[in-house]
């Protein structure tokens, strides 16, 4: 009986050494990762402070008159008044410090989600620290769970931060770069205007013309980002306003049948579903080159399907997903689609882009019975 016993207990002490291995080795990977995570805190906040500074300074530089602004790093002062030879290179410092302010704060943006990041991986070692310690049973996923709450966390995060860096790209690409060029042609009518009226007027034409162009741009902007009254009227009338917004920007000839009811979904799938659908439109008008879009919801079996199909030029989706092209919007919608448990597809040719989103109803009642 003595063998047994004493096999027993080398065995049990053998697990015992691998559990606290384990456990030691979760252990130091969360305060690893916690260190980490401050250092990553610090940094920021002296980005932060960085970009603070910054901002302050191009304010001071704007809003003073030009023949008073104060004298930035790297532009000599003068004996007298500043020649035209300082006036340029004072103007050149400012257009690179707005520069510089302008990509301090995308970095920043970017950075907040990944401190974000940081700290819901932080909170998965330390939970699993926690089970393997104590036996926290709130990791263990039930017999009809399908992700872990901090699963649907880090997808959430992982979506906002998509689509922030969307909103980031498009506000510098459109309204800030707008906004520089407005800029520069407030200084350039200020500089002629004395000398030469006739040029600064024709300016002055050219600046009402463009700040009229890019407002229509903004609404557009705004236009994308609320949600169409989708509350309020419903999925059906969202993606009707949003075709019937694309028929007035474009010759494009957009037909819509929407065959399923957007009540069958939840609120937080009828948004995405408008999203990729305000994406895939936003794509044709931009990329495809179509004359002609039709834009359908259908009841297929269990499942829920959106499908917008153009007949535009078409383009390489492996190429353009291998690369990560941000042009087409790929990331943005399949990750939409993902945070629901749907399944994205593109399929495109020659001949046309088809964008479809297959939504499982039979989970989704499921999971509504189970509250």
């Amino acid at each position: 009986m003595e063998a047994p016993r004493a096999d027993a207990e080398e065995r049990d002490s053998r697990f015992e050494g691998l559990h606290a291995e384990a456990s030691a080795a979760v252990g130091h990977g969360a305060n690893t990762l916690r260190a980490v995570r401050e250092r990553y805190r610090e940094t920021y906040a002296e980005a932060l402070a960085r970009w603070s500074e910054l901002r302050d300074e191009l304010e001071a530089a704007d809003s003073a008159p030009r023949d008073r602004r104060p004298r930035l790093v790297g532009v000599e002062d003068g004996a007298g008044a500043a020649d035209a030879a300082d006036a340029s290179a004072q103007d050149g410092r400012v257009h690179a410090l707005r520069t510089e302010v302008e990509l301090l704060r995308g970095d920043l943006a970017a950075n907040q989600n990944t401190l974000t990041k940081l700290d819901l991986a932080e909170q998965t070692l330390s939970r699993t620290w926690l089970f393997l310690e104590h036996g926290d049973a709130s990791l263990i996923a039930g017999p009809n769970a399908g992700v872990t709450e901090l699963d649907v966390a880090m997808r959430i995060v992982e979506a906002q931060e998509a689509e922030r860096t969307r909103i980031a790209r498009e506000i510098h690409d459109g309204p800030a770069q707008a906004l520089t060029n407005a800029i520069f042609q407030a200084d350039y009518i200020e500089r002629v205007t004395e000398t030469d009226p006739a040029a600064a007027i024709d300016e002055v034409r050219r600046l009402r013309e463009g700040l009229r162009r890019d407002l229509a741009g903004i609404r557009d902007f705004i236009y994308q980002l609320r949600p169409a009254m989708l509350d309020q009227e419903g999925l059906d009338h969202a993606i009707e306003d949003t075709v019937e917004h694309l028929r007035e920007l474009t010759d494009l000839t957009i037909t819509s049948d929407l065959g399923a009811p957007g009540e069958l979904l939840d609120e937080r799938t009828r948004t995405v579903v408008l999203r990729v659908t305000q994406e895939a439109l936003q794509n044709v008008r931009k990329h495809a080159r179509a004359s002609t879009v039709a834009v359908r919801t259908l009841l297929e079996g269990d499942d829920w399907t959106l499908e917008i199909r153009d007949d535009g030029r078409g383009f390489d989706v492996g190429a353009a997903t291998a690369r990560g092209r941000r042009n087409f919007g790929l990331p943005f919608m399949q990750g939409r689609a993902e945070l629901i448990g749907a399944r994205f597809h593109v399929g495109s040719s020659p001949d046309g882009t088809v964008v479809r989103v297959t939504i499982p109803l039979s989970t989704r009642t499921g999971a509504e019975e189970s509250r």
